[in-house]
């Protein structure tokens, strides 16, 4: 299939020269189905979902609960009860850290993470824990950029019920690095140990049926996964989800207020306050559809594993460049890449690439405390989507080689 011709921003041009979009994991690009749609309701059917018997409200509501089933769907979740819609993955990591942790967390308890967590995985389980007395435990990678379920295992096993969630990446954002997530959700749970995993990373690259990784929580956002910013998704558990107490009070989350007392809509309406981002949550639907449609592809498949083989290939035969996220099995790896080359600094290979042509990320891409692991303060980021090219790539290469020339 011909996907390029779907992306309209695809065909830009920036310093006069073709536009090659290397930032895909911190926003993909949105096809032609997304934005015509995100059009129209903007135009057509712009009013408050869930509040009004009028047309305008009905079409609204309708298209975003048809995002919500398009999620539920996706994922394989239960029932539409299990799919809060959110702003993104960070709205979603905070809404359990507060909620779960209030209910379930006291001085004392634990959460566990791992070393290579997006600060949006880090920073709301401190600021929980800093509320409730708890502190943060947390799992090392080793050099490869890979987590031992056997050292989980063990660590598990010795805090005698002290740890009451482990919150771990589906795909580091850094290492590219597929996580063994059904053995790991499988060891926690042998040691009564609910799991969060945060698939901002994994929605994208991976086939996801949280009902087969048995999850607790599973947190993506949509603008990762072709979908406008401003859409996210949380997968819990009903068990999980009926015991929390509601993240925010307002509108749309209530069953009856008076002003001595509150009760609360059900699930999913129960975490859902205020006026929601319907016209972006309903592009969900097509968006999603794009990736099924990317992800059944068999051309576009072996295309995906082509480029990245090549990269893994050819940036190490850069003399000085050191590359992150290296796992034993290749197939653990998707085409994502950050590396650093001695004597140039991240940010200015970013700027040079720039005006070749090439959109790619430079900095601790929210994640300081990974690359302090490795010794570093910044990297460059290359990340790949299905419409990306084996062309691009190479062009990529001979770029980034004349770009280190130039700093040395």
């Amino acid at each position: 299939m011909d996907i390029r011709s779907e992306f309209p921003a695809l065909d830009r041009t920036v310093y006069g020269r073709p536009l090659v979009y290397f930032d895909n994991a911190a926003t993909a690009q949105r096809p032609r189905a997304v934005l015509e749609i995100q059009q129209r309701l903007s135009v057509e059917a712009n009013a408050n979902v869930h509040r009004a018997i009028h047309y305008l409200s009905g079409e609204a509501t309708a298209a975003y609960e048809a995002g919500r089933e398009a999620v539920r769907a996706f994922i394989n979740a239960p029932a539409r009860e299990n799919v809060v819609l959110t702003s993104g993955t960070t709205a979603s990591i905070n809404l359990v850290a507060t909620c779960f942790c209030q209910r379930f967390v006291r001085e004392g308890d634990s959460i566990l993470l791992s070393e290579a967590e997006h600060h949006s995985n880090l920073v709301p389980w401190q600021l929980a824990c800093q509320r409730h007395g708890a502190t943060l435990e947390v799992l090392p990678v080793d050099e490869a950029g890979e987590l031992s379920v056997a050292e989980l295992d063990r660590r598990l096993a010795n805090a005698q019920g002290r740890i009451k969630l482990l919150a771990v990446a589906h795909v580091s954002n850094i290492l590219g690095v597929v996580n063994p997530v059904e053995d790991i959700v499988r060891t926690a749970h042998r040691h009564n140990v609910p799991v969060l995993l945060d698939g901002a990373q994994g929605i994208v690259h991976a086939r996801v049926d949280v009902q087969a990784l048995d999850c607790d929580f599973y947190v993506f956002s949509g603008h990762k996964i072709y979908a406008p910013t401003g859409t996210g998704v949380l997968y819990g558990k009903r068990e999980w989800l009926e015991q929390m107490p509601p993240y925010m009070g307002g509108g749309e989350m209530i069953e009856s207020v008076s002003f001595q007392q509150s009760t609360w809509a059900p699930l999913p309406l129960k975490f859902e306050a205020g006026t929601p981002n319907f016209v972006a949550a309903a592009c969900l639907a097509p968006a999603l559809d794009c990736a099924r449609t990317m992800a059944e592809d068999p051309a576009l498949q072996d295309t995906q594993r082509a480029m990245r083989d090549y990269l893994l290939a050819e940036l190490p035969k850069i003399e000085g460049l050191r590359l992150y996220g290296t796992p034993r099995e290749s197939d653990r790896k998707i085409p994502l890449f950050s590396f650093t080359v001695e004597g140039a600094f991240p940010a200015d290979l970013a700027q040079i690439l720039d005006k070749m042509g090439f959109a790619v990320r430079s900095g601790h891409m929210c994640a300081e405390p990974l690359l302090r692991r490795y010794g570093q303060t910044s990297m460059v980021r290359v990340s790949l989507a299905p419409y990306n090219t084996l062309a691009e790539c190479e062009a990529f290469v001979q770029a980034l080689r004349r770009a280190v020339n130039m700093l040395r």
